[in-house]
């Protein structure tokens, strides 16, 4: 209705008629006032959250920048369009579509109904396109790989003969290196019919494994292709692996009439390892020498990679223990090697992928935690130390890269506070550190190849995602992803309640960082419930200034009148090496004496219900909340673990001895705070999720540690799931998974 249009009728009956509608509308708008003044919050009313639309609606969805691949010059990108079926060439600096690329439907190949990655040759005349993934453990996978002519508009099949794993170029881009069955084979691309060579024999599965990782290689040194090119593309250095004596693992899948087994290699701590040797092979010959890197027994090589001299290769060994590192430059005509730099440290060394080797063929970068903090370093090609990097009480987080035309390092870092990271650029000599990012929160960069541009995604405790492109310098040059939409739900339609940042000290003189999310009808005289969320494992954290993917989830709980609550325990990252490494050999002791600190100061605040303390972890997660409900049963009314380690001594070498030792050493270390040699003290409400094919996490975990609450005639619940790995999920599992322990929740807190 448009009062003023009412206003200009002149006769009486056009007035009377403009009066009872006004009448009307005054008498409407004051019930109204009356409906917003008898039942508060009815016209701004908060939106209800339900488990579907976590899992099965997708309405908190959000929307990033993917799979960006920056182009030599550095100043464009290529993308997979939406649908994955075409590559596509973008203009950096101003977003705009340069050309396609590739795109599938241009080709009659019943293959490429979805691409799952895509690499250049170094001219970027061609593209190596993966199609038809067949998962093999959490990052290792088979597909079909084909070689796109750009110019000459050709889709060639690398092979015919099976899929294949790890398919690479060499730098001069006429031949593709692949591995197939354990072994490695190499194809000419650059001549026409050329069949493929394959440069390994011995190749067996659950045996020999040359130019792929094991299984506790991939998941523990992060270290998925075990093979590199020589800078001249005469050569491969290659890792053989053989696990022959390695103890087999079996895993039940369910579904059809009778169960298959499926059977790999997974050597449990203290348990015999996977020999491994280094090994050069001439491409064009075939002639292959050995890595002399002394005695290889009980040892690792966690990374190899060619130096800028196609004659050295660079290669890193450490002790079982991996408190040793010892950098090798090895002689790819006879394999004669020395020792360039030698690490130790009293505990443990993490490895990292930040060795960088500089143009000038005279220095190298690399990051350790020498000065208790993670920072980069200036070495000669000799291993002489030139200088510190990066420096302070703080931690260098990732590593970017080196301009070396500007002799400029860019890096994250930590260094306002643990609970952020911001972008910074640096001289290599040390000086002239500048910070790149001004939004406090939690910023990590994807540099372009010159280093001119980067991709800037910045979240904080309050905003999803917000991605743009920057220059050099910082200067943000437009949005690339804003999440308005999801955003718009955050604030006006669900408004979400803030997570609030806190700090506590300890009984024990231990400042821990928190966060804590309150109901949006929090009332200060109300007792309300806690419901804690826990990973907890070392180098973690959870108590970051970020947009966490569980929001959701934590205010469908907060709605509920919970408060949702998260503590940094001991062992977790960026603040140093002092504070991560004091579980050194005691994998649980203080994890869970800061949570039950933790548990114990929420309880005094007045506005919490002491006896009505639950937590949630999954992992390590579902190792600390384990050990809650049971070595803290009195701090701990209810207790979720899914997928929890219950014994360390189930789970594999790398991880468990980095962190604890050997048990044949340290036997007290692996079964003192072993949630399974605890099962009397189980009380309260306590439920136990597993999938049954979790080949990181063995569903043995759970079972056993059932046995032992069973015979302790302690009481909890269960849920398996079946053929489910590690992250439990596909099809209507997480929709389950989260409704399932939704109702636990509420139904026992």
């Amino acid at each position: 209705m448009n009062i003023n249009n009412d206003t200009a009728h002149t006769t009486a009956e056009s007035k009377v008629r403009f009066l009872q509608k006004l009448q009307k509308l005054v008498l409407a708008s004051s019930f109204l006032m009356i409906i917003a003044v008898l039942m508060p919050g009815y016209i701004t009313a908060q939106e209800k959250i339900t488990v579907e639309d976590l899992y099965q609606k997708g309405t908190f969805r959000q929307n990033g920048v993917y799979g960006l691949v920056s182009m030599a010059d550095g100043l464009h990108y290529t993308n997979l369009n939406m649908s994955r079926n075409a590559i596509i060439k973008y203009n950096y600096e101003t977003g705009e579509k340069v050309k396609t690329l590739f795109k599938a439907s241009d080709f009659d190949n019943d293959l490429f109904d979805w691409i799952l990655d895509y690499q250049f040759s170094t001219d970027e005349s061609k593209i190596l396109i993966s199609v038809q993934y067949e998962p093999i453990y959490r990052h290792s996978f088979k597909a079909e790989f084909f070689i796109y002519d750009i110019d000459a508009k050709t889709l060639t099949q690398l092979s015919e003969n099976g899929k294949q794993q790890l398919a690479s170029f060499s730098p001069d881009g006429n031949k593709i290196a692949f591995v197939r069955k354990n072994n490695i084979y190499v194809k000419d691309i650059s001549q026409e019919n050329s069949t493929e060579k394959q440069l390994t024999l011995d190749g067996e599965w659950n045996k020999i494994i040359n130019g792929a990782p094991d299984w506790v290689y991939e998941e523990e040194f992060s270290y998925n292709k075990a093979y590199d090119w020589s800078a001249d593309s005469k050569k491969i250095a290659f890792l053989k692996t053989d696990e022959s004596n390695v103890k087999m693992f079996t895993m039940t899948t369910y579904g059809k009439l009778y169960p298959n087994h499926y059977e790999y290699k997974y050597p449990k701590a203290g348990e015999e390892n996977s020999k491994v040797s280094l090994h050069i092979v001439d491409v064009d010959s075939g002639n292959t020498i050995t890595a002399n890197m002394g005695d290889l027994n009980d040892k690792y090589i966690p990374r190899l990679k060619f130096t800028n001299d196609a004659k050295v290769l660079a290669a890193v060994k450490m002790n079982r223990l991996q408190n040793k590192y010892e950098l090798y430059f090895i002689n790819t005509d006879n394999g004669n090697s020395n020792i360039v730099l030698s690490l130790t440290d009293e505990k443990y060394i993490e490895i990292n992928d930040d060795l960088t080797f500089l143009k000038d063929n005279k220095h190298f970068i690399l990051s350790h935690e020498d000065s208790g903090y993670r920072h980069l370093y200036l070495y000669n090609i000799n291993g002489q130390e030139v200088n510190m990097i990066t420096s302070g009480n703080w931690e260098m987080t990732s590593f970017y890269g080196v301009d070396e035309v500007n002799k400029l390092a860019y890096f994250q870092a930590a260094k306002n506070s643990a609970l952020e990271r911001e972008i910074y650029s640096i001289s290599l000599d040390g000086s002239d550190l500048k910070a790149l990012t001004e939004r406090k929160g939690t910023n990590s960069a994807s540099f372009s190849n010159s280093f001119k541009y980067f991709i800037n995604d910045f979240s904080d405790a309050a905003t999803p995602p917000f991605i743009t492109l920057n220059d050099n310098t910082g200067k943000q040059i437009r949005e690339l992803e804003t999440n308005k939409s999801l955003v718009k739900k955050v604030n006006e339609t669900y408004k979400f309640s803030k997570k609030e940042f806190f700090t506590f000290t300890t009984e024990n003189d231990i400042e821990l960082n928190g966060w804590m999310i309150k109901p949006a009808k929090f009332k200060k005289g109300k007792k309300h419930p806690v419901f804690m969320y826990v990973y907890g494992g070392p180098g973690s954290q959870t108590v970051t200034n970020s947009w966490d993917r569980d929001m959701p989830w934590w205010q469908l709980l907060t709605q509920q009148g919970y408060i949702i609550v998260s503590v940094d325990n001991r062992g977790t990252g960026a603040r140093g090496k002092d504070f991560r490494q004091i579980t050194y050999e005691q994998l649980g002791k203080y994890e869970i004496i800061d949570q039950i600190e933790a548990a114990k100061y929420l309880g005094n605040l007045k506005y919490v219900d002491s006896e009505r303390i639950g937590i949630f972890g999954w992992s390590y997660g579902g190792y600390m909340s384990s050990l809650c409900l049971t070595i803290g049963a009195k701090w701990f009314k209810l207790g979720i673990a899914v997928a929890p380690v219950s014994n360390w001594r189930y789970y594999d070498t790398i991880y468990t001895e980095r962190y604890n030792g050997l048990p044949q050493d340290n036997a007290s270390g692996y079964d003192d705070n072993s949630p399974i040699n605890h099962a009397k003290k189980m009380n309260g409400k306590f439920l136990m999720i597993h999938g049954t094919s979790d080949d990181n996490v063995h569903f043995q975990n759970s079972v056993d540690f059932i046995t032992k609450l069973v015979e302790a005639d302690a009481q909890f619940q269960t849920m398996y799931y079946p053929n489910k790995d590690h992250g439990i999920y596909g099809g209507n599992t997480r929709n389950h998974l989260y409704k399932k322990m939704t109702n636990f929740i509420l139904n026992n807190l």
